[in-house]
């Protein structure tokens, strides 16, 4: 915090201060003619009379007090934007020390599955139920309760890994994060075969599941030569992929960003940048190796038949 802010934090401190100051000392004293405590101010209905009865001197004075009190609060603890108090206490401090014990705790729990394999993790259910836990407080908003991912968003119950699906990639995943990248590349396109040429190489893409289907098929045929000269480098010449890059293969009936031919041109017109973060530092990687283990038993059904959800 600046030292404009600090000031302007004194300045409404001091000014809250004194005005409660002012005003109990205003509304406290008696003025010359003012009634007696005893003298009847107003009278309704011929007997119902209200009479001046100001607070206790007592009363008052505890007021005072608390505004006393509230002075040596703001000495002990602070409270003047950025002037620490005498003690040096911060809330940021007993958080940390806070956070401290409690991640011990946790720590403790987690100690007992430090450098397990993941398939090794995976057959156990209580590393799984807690894996599962991680999962739902962490990677649950993309991918799903279920794990079933949505679109732009993998789905982690099937056996199809862009960057991989042997246990260690997946704990790489979990630890570093990926950036998938698919250029754009309808520019290009354009200007190798016209203004249709990214349809072309949608059509050819679409052969690649069903190899047969090329023939007598124009589009196909001229998107495949399309296909060779830009999008061979990343997909291979057979579209089978490379996990390496996490380029996905084109063979299969998985299309994470949806199959239609509007988001197929969107994709090899315009790109798409897929992100996921590295969760390292948020999990450590005792924690990862467990909610990986838990993802990659999605896929491998026999090994998650025992777990059981985490307590709440």
């Amino acid at each position: 915090m600046s030292m404009g802010w600090t000031w302007y934090v004194i300045f409404l401190v001091a000014l809250n201060i004194f005005g409660c100051v002012w005003l109990l000392w205003w509304t406290g004293r008696r003025r010359p003619g003012d009634p007696k405590p005893e003298d009847t101010l107003h009278t309704w209905d011929g007997d119902i009379t209200e009479y001046n009865k100001p607070l206790p001197r007592w009363w008052i004075n505890l007021f005072y007090i608390t505004i006393v009190f509230s002075i040596g609060y703001i000495f002990w603890y602070g409270g003047l934007g950025s002037i620490p108090g005498y003690s040096g206490w911060t809330s940021k401090q007993e958080h940390a020390e806070d956070k401290a014990v409690e991640d011990a705790k946790l720590e403790l729990t987690f100690k007992p599955y430090a450098g397990q394999a993941i398939d090794a993790l995976a057959k156990d259910p209580k590393a799984l139920a807690l894996g599962r836990s991680i999962f739902g407080n962490t990677c649950a908003t993309c991918h799903g309760s279920s794990g079933q991912g949505a679109t732009g968003y993998p789905n982690l119950t099937d056996e199809i890994w862009h960057w991989g699906g042997a246990p260690e990639r997946i704990l790489e995943t979990v630890l570093d994060g990926r950036e998938g990248v698919m250029p754009e590349w309808g520019t290009v396109l354009t200007g190798m075969g016209g203004p249709q040429a990214v349809d072309y190489t949608i059509a050819y893409v679409r052969t690649l599941s069903a190899p047969d289907t090329l023939q007598n098929n124009f589009m196909a045929a001229q998107g495949k030569k399309l296909y060779e000269g830009v999008c061979v480098a990343c997909h291979g010449i057979d579209g089978k992929g490379n996990p390496d890059i996490g380029a996905p293969d084109l063979t299969d009936d998985y299309w994470m960003y949806g199959s239609s031919r509007e988001s197929l041109q969107r994709t090899i017109a315009q790109g798409r940048h897929g992100s996921m973060p590295a969760h390292r530092e948020l999990l450590g990687e005792t924690r990862a190796r467990l909610v990986a283990a838990y993802v990659w038993s999605l896929s491998h059904n026999g090994t998650q038949s025992t777990a059981q959800p985490a307590a709440k």
